[in-house]
């Protein structure tokens, strides 16, 4: 089958690789597409944790949809024919996997098919996808229950105030999710007027450019005694800097995603005595599986609309240009490679 490969100089490449075998407990999923995400991005830029320069050439990609085509004689959840999510592919000789899901193959876990605790972790969010729901755009929803999953660890209700720094397809996300949970008090950070624009679509209260306005002074008009919550949807840790004279007294900062750099020197001169820093490095799989069902109501009842997440497509054959693209900032909500 074909991958799409991250090699030890960061480039990028389609290769033939040996197509995953099953296990009596594991599923062979043909897949049908995959998001793109921040997570490649620093797969690829090698300053993801876990992954060090020498594990790789690694095969890319983490929230892909596929058709189960195959079935171990154990499995009980799945049947061929199903469309599922989260299928990964593991390491194949001398490559490494990020996960893999840009490949033309892939398998998931059914996690009632292992004996009570012994199924892996994926297993829990390797769900079958309600029929009527596009399998392409259905890589979104990957992206819809991380977000609802980390809003409810994060504890934040709907009397709470929040800064979101970022308007890329996941800080989108949170601020739709976070109107929908009933929060209202939502500032939108951006250094792009258009995503600030859809961040007010998606039920931002107020929006600031940090490029042009000066955050701490716009942040404290509107709330004077700081906001309860800031949440980095960027991955940056300057943010956590910045977030120290923005949060009021017992106010927490919301770290979503794994940072470029495993370690932080925190400025807290301008912060209140009593403050948190929260990080949510990696959504247990669990809670993920345990969000779809909100997410689906959501859809159902029109709250939310997949396509409104979404900006471009591309082909399985021009993924490398599809990355490219990612990385010079043409993409502007998600992107999705398709088989």
């Amino acid at each position: 089958m074909k991958t799409l490969l991250v090699e030890k100089s960061g480039d990028l490449k389609i290769v033939e690789v040996e197509k995953p075998a099953i296990t009596p407990q594991q599923a062979l999923v043909k897949t049908i597409a995959c998001g793109m995400c921040g997570t490649d991005v620093k797969l690829i830029h090698k300053t993801f944790k876990g992954f060090p320069e020498e594990v790789y050439p690694i095969m890319l990609g983490h929230e892909g949809v596929g058709e189960v085509v195959e079935v171990g004689s154990d499995v009980k959840t799945f049947k061929i024919g199903d469309k599922v999510f989260l299928p990964f592919v593991d390491p194949i000789g001398d490559i490494n996997s990020g996960w893999g899901a840009i490949s033309e193959y892939a398998v998931v876990h059914d996690p009632v098919a292992y004996p009570e605790g012994e199924a892996p972790d994926c297993a829990f969010a390797q769900t079958v996808i309600p029929a009527g729901i596009d399998p392409v755009d259905a890589t979104m929803i990957i992206t819809f229950r991380e977000v609802l999953s980390s809003i409810r660890f994060f504890g934040v209700k709907p009397e709470n105030s929040i800064v979101v720094f970022g308007c890329g397809p996941v800080g989108l996300t949170y601020i739709k999710f976070l109107n929908l949970c009933g929060i209202k008090d939502i500032i939108a950070v951006d250094i792009v007027d258009e995503k600030l624009k859809l961040a007010k679509e998606m039920g931002a209260t107020y929006t600031i450019n940090s490029k042009s306005q000066n955050i701490d002074t716009e942040v404290r008009k509107i709330f004077p005694d700081g906001v309860d919550f800031v949440l980095d949807a960027v991955g940056l840790p300057f943010v956590v800097n910045q977030a120290m004279s923005l949060i009021c007294d017992r106010g927490a900062v919301l770290c979503y995603g794994v940072p470029e750099k495993e370690e932080i020197t925190i400025d807290f001169s301008k912060a209140p005595y009593n403050w948190r820093v929260i990080y949510q490095q990696m959504p247990r799989k669990i809670e993920e599986g345990e969000a779809s069902e909100q997410v689906y109501e959501w859809m159902k009842d029109g709250s939310i609309k997949i396509k409104d997440f979404i900006s471009d497509y591309y082909d399985f054959e021009n993924s490398v240009q599809a990355y490219k693209d990612l990385l010079d900032k043409k993409i502007m909500k998600k992107g999705i490679i398709k088989f």
